[in-house]
């Protein structure tokens, strides 16, 4: 096979129509073969002659989708210095756009003996890990556009696509479990009815499943092990499919999704690799530039800088490595067409040197880039090195999973003193955070539960974790939960305490999205789904971690009540405003015609259960278990996109924590004269009162303003405002 000078740019394997081009980026290089691997596994091996700027690169007509390949990079081999090329490990294109394959734990997949970690191996790993796959980047995208849906409107769920739907009934066996299955009208419509605007992937570039799970009978179920970072994972798209098949069924998936308005976000996990520690096998990057794509422990350079707790952590001071990332984020938003990332650990990539910089390269590379800066860029604003937790410091561009906000929300319902001034904060979008460095209450992505942790069902169902499943005598998973099992840990058919926990999951679900900021629920939540009190499902690939629809219609009414409150927040601005309250008198801004409002409200108050709006000493109270928020449609200062005034009815929302009912009373008549329960979670009933703002559909039971309302023990009332002061 005579191969063709081809081009350097762009990297990876990129099928034309007549051929294929091949590129590969490696400084440390002293040749680089190319192999080809027919359907028997027969290879093929084409040396390239072409480097420009340390790329290696060639061009091979009649090479066509489908085609497995993988490199072998001749070079220096001196672990203490860092150098770990070796021609007979078979490498994964960085750059691979499809991977087909898993990888068999023999021995020839690492670079060491077994037992004798200093003496190098240089059997063959060729029979025993993945092939990269030259895929066909044509695509009949029809009429597809990006929903855009703004911040302030999202929904988002958090969602693993084998475990969503690989037991659902009304989704066909053989898409049960893929990209497909995802994006099946069964799901859509599910998605549709709990108000949901986007969804957030976990990892879906190509992983492994690590050795030591594999030895234990256990699986890398979550996916952040990643192994490539333009290719979508080839076990989640359907078994009849070619190699390759995934990324086609992947932008089928996308293109249905925004055809339903719904938006696509990936969980990607940019800080590490699957390769892990220096004990680890090599596969990629390893062996074609150790030094250019990992940080390696400067006096010792056999080791991996670790601040993930998985290994190793990319090195994002060089240029090809950030290239990488950003050339991997723009094909996923080009090509792909997705809507957004969330960055797992992504302090680890604010890391020039030591410390966390929050200016460091990586984030003024998409600050100036023009396709990634459009796009929903989401943090998880912590890594595992020192000073790595750095919720509120991210640039004005990213908003951020706001861990402060889930901590305490939980120990406020849970009934933890002292706890109500910064639960007020968390409530309106966590201003303390974000609001000195310009950003907006939806820089908060509000969360109560993610996939690391207790489900909805198990936060009021366990004390304690419950992993003995995963192997590690229960030192995996977070110890300290903040929550709460109602009386009892684990199952029970004890009555009082099954409707306290069931009171509890409401209240969570009405303080989520009802909270300022960007409302994420976790898949299944909104089931009452359970994984047995296990906090870390990463390794279960079964039913304790897949979605069990026969809860939908055993809870059914905790899915309409998740919905029946998600469409009341769709439905009024004031609970998801684009900019912070000020607190203070707004005097709302009066359309031609209309009477000037002669008091001005604040845009938001607080009072006591007496009536009284709240002092320092209500603020400090150890007690401090119940308080009723006023939230005024009129004080609304922010336009819409047209520019116009925007307007929205008036709510009571009454919080009540504490283990006994609360009487409290109604604000004075100016804030409003007449009010109507339209949620509460002690019944779990939502009543919709208007099609549209200020349009009451029905005259329902009122309270006037300073009646005593009975708010039930640990419950959540919101009261929408039918009448209101005389003016």
């Amino acid at each position: 096979m005579r191969p063709w000078p081809g081009s350097a740019y762009p990297l990876g394997a990129s099928y034309d129509g007549a051929g294929t081009n091949f590129a590969i980026f490696s400084e440390v290089a002293e040749r680089v073969e190319l192999c080809l691997f027919d359907h028997d596994g027969e290879e093929t091996r084409v040396r390239l002659t072409e480097v420009d700027g340390f790329v290696w690169h060639c061009y091979l007509p009649g090479i066509e989708p489908g085609q497995h390949y993988g490199y072998r990079i001749h070079g220096p081999y001196d672990p203490a210095r860092g150098l770990r090329c070796n021609p007979n490990k078979l490498l994964i294109d960085p750059y691979a756009k499809a991977v087909d394959g898993p990888v068999r734990w023999d021995e020839a997949v690492f670079g060491y003996r077994f037992g004798e970690p200093d003496e190098r191996n240089d059997s063959d790993s060729a029979p025993f890990v993945p092939k990269s796959v030259v895929v066909n980047p044509y695509f009949d995208w029809g009429s597809d556009r990006p929903p855009r849906v703004p911040y302030h409107e999202t929904i988002v769920y958090e969602a693993h696509v084998r475990g969503l739907t690989i037991n659902h009934p009304d989704v066909p066996e053989e898409l049960r479990g893929t990209y497909a299955g995802l994006a099946h009208p069964a799901m859509i419509e599910h998605l549709q009815l709990l108000g949901i605007t986007a969804v957030e992937l976990m990892p879906v570039h190509e992983f492994i499943t690590d050795h030591h799970l594999e030895q234990r009978g256990l699986a890398n179920y979550w996916g952040y092990n990643t192994i490539a970072f333009l290719a979508p994972h080839h076990a989640y798209a359907m078994a009849s499919g070619r190699a390759g098949n995934q990324v086609q069924e992947f932008k089928a998936m996308v293109r249905d999704l925004h055809e339903a308005g719904i938006e696509v976000i990936l969980d990607v996990v940019y800080n590490h690799t699957a390769e892990g520690s220096d004990m680890g096998p090599t596969l990629s990057m390893r062996g074609i530039d150790n030094h250019a794509y990992y940080r390696l422990v400067e006096d010792d350079q056999r080791y991996y800088m670790d601040y993930t707790g998985t290994g190793n952590s990319l090195n994002v001071r060089n240029p090809h490595t950030l290239q990488l990332i950003m050339d991997s984020l723009r094909y996923w938003v080009t090509e792909m067409h997705v809507d957004g990332f969330r960055f797992d650990l992504a302090s680890t990539l604010a890391r020039e040197f030591y410390d966390v910089d929050r200016l460091s390269v990586f984030f003024d590379l998409v600050q100036q880039d023009p396709v990634i800066s459009q796009v929903k860029l989401i943090a998880e604003p912590w890594d595992v090195g020192p000073g790595g937790y750095q919720v509120g410091n991210f640039p004005p561009l990213w908003t951020e999973w706001n861990g402060k906000y889930r901590d305490t929300v939980r120990d406020f319902w849970r009934g933890e003193p002292g706890t109500l001034g910064e639960f007020a904060s968390r409530m309106t979008g966590s201003s303390d955070l974000y609001q000195a460095d310009g950003r907006r209450p939806y820089a908060s992505i509000n969360f109560v539960t993610a996939h690391d942790g207790f489900t909805l069902a198990d936060l009021v169902s366990y004390n304690d974790k419950h992993n003995e499943a995963n192997g590690e005598d229960g030192n995996d998973g977070e110890s300290h939960n903040r929550s709460w099992n109602c009386g009892v840990e684990g199952p029970t058919d004890d009555e009082d305490v099954l409707a306290l926990r069931a009171r509890q999951q409401r209240n969570f679900i009405t303080t989520l999205l009802l909270s300022q900021g960007v409302p994420m629920l976790l898949h299944g939540d909104e089931l009452g789904r359970t994984q047995g009190g296990n906090n870390n499902v990463y390794c279960q690939d079964n039913e304790t971690a897949w979605m069990d629809w026969s809860l939908a219609g055993k809870n059914a009414a905790l899915v309409g009540f998740t919905g029946g409150v998600a469409a009341l927040r769709h439905a009024h601005p004031v609970f998801r405003r684009r900019r912070f309250f000020a607190g203070r008198p707004i005097r709302p801004r009066r359309s031609r015609g209309t009477p000037e409002v002669r008091t001005a409200l604040p845009d938001i108050a607080w009072f006591a259960p007496s009536g009284e709006e709240m002092t320092e000493h209500d603020w400090d109270s150890g007690f401090g278990k119940c308080v009723v928020v006023f939230l005024n449609g009129d004080g609304i200062t922010e336009a819409d996109h047209r520019g116009e005034r925007v307007t929205d009815d008036s709510f009571l929302i009454m919080l009540n924590a504490h283990w006994e009912d609360i009487e409290a009373t109604l604000p004075p008549a100016e804030f409003g004269t007449r009010w109507a329960v339209v949620v509460d979670s002690a019944t779990g009933e939502v009543t919709s009162l208007a099609t549209a703002p200020g349009t009451v559909a029905a005259q329902p039971d009122t309270v006037a303003s300073g009646a005593a309302q009975v708010v039930p023990a640990r419950s959540v009332l919101v009261l929408q405002r039918v009448e209101a002061a005389t003016r």
